[in-house]
C-alpha cells in the first residue's frame, strides 16, 4: 500500500514536470518560430556575404542556413537547460519549505530529516535521474553526437531504474535518498492511545 502510494506520488511530481515541459515547448516553438521574422537580418548579411564572396553563392547561402540553425539549436538548448533548472528548484524549494513536493504531500508522505544539505542533495539526484540525463542526450543529439547520445540515453535509463527500483531493497529507500540521507515515511498516525508518530515506509 505504501509503495503504490509513493508510486502514485512520483507520478504527480512527474506529470507537473511533464506540464512545464510542454510549456517550454510551446515557448520554444514560438521562438523558433519568431525567427522568421529575423530572416529578412539574416538575408541582408547573405546578401553582404554573397557580395564579397567572389561568386563563391554556395558558400554565402551556406552560411545564412547554419546561422538560422544555430539559433534554432540554441533556443531548443535553452529550453532543455530551463526544464533542468525548473525540476531542481520544484524539487529543492519543496522538500526544504515543506519536507515534501506536492505529490508527496496529496499521499501524505514526508521526506526526512528535513535540513537544507539534505533537499539540495536530494533534489539534484532526483532531478538527474528525471530529466536533467534525459536532456543531456537529447542535446547531444541536436549537436549532432549520435554515438554519444545513446550512450548517454542508457545511461539515463539505467539511472532512472536504479533510482525507482532500491525503493523495493531493504530499508525501502531510493538512490536519491541513500546519497541525501533522506527517507520517506507515511503520514502521521495516533499509535494506540499513545502520541502521535511517522509511520515509515518499510
Amino acid at each position: 500500500m505504501l509503495k503504490l502510494r509513493r508510486t502514485l506520488a512520483w507520478s504527480i511530481d512527474f506529470a507537473l514536470i511533464v506540464a512545464a515541459a510542454t510549456l517550454l515547448a510551446v515557448l520554444t516553438f514560438h521562438r523558433v518560430s519568431a525567427l522568421v521574422t529575423d530572416v529578412p537580418e539574416l538575408a541582408t548579411k547573405g546578401g553582404l556575404d554573397l557580395v564579397t564572396s567572389r561568386g563563391d553563392v554556395i558558400g554565402a547561402s551556406e552560411h545564412l542556413g547554419l546561422s538560422l540553425w544555430d539559433k534554432v539549436v540554441l533556443d531548443v538548448e535553452e529550453a532543455f537547460g530551463a526544464l533542468v533548472v525548473v525540476t531542481f528548484l520544484y524539487q529543492w524549494a519543496c522538500l526544504t519549505w515543506l519536507g515534501r513536493t506536492l505529490g508527496k504531500g496529496l499521499l501524505g508522505l514526508h521526506v526526512t530529516p528535513r535540513l537544507s544539505r539534505h533537499a539540495v542533495r536530494r533534489a539534484a539526484v532526483t532531478t538527474a535521474a528525471d530529466v536533467a540525463v534525459y536532456a543531456l542526450a537529447c542535446v547531444l543529439l541536436i549537436e549532432g553526437h549520435f554515438a554519444l547520445s545513446v550512450l548517454v540515453w542508457a545511461v539515463a535509463v539505467v539511472l532512472f531504474l536504479v533510482n525507482a527500483l532500491t525503493v523495493f531493497f531493504p530499508g525501502r529507500r531510493s538512490l536519491a535518498d541513500r546519497l541525501a540521507g533522506t527517507s520517506v515515511e507515511g503520514a502521521f498516525r495516533r499509535a494506540g492511545s499513545g502520541p502521535m508518530e511517522r509511520v515509515p515506509l518499510g
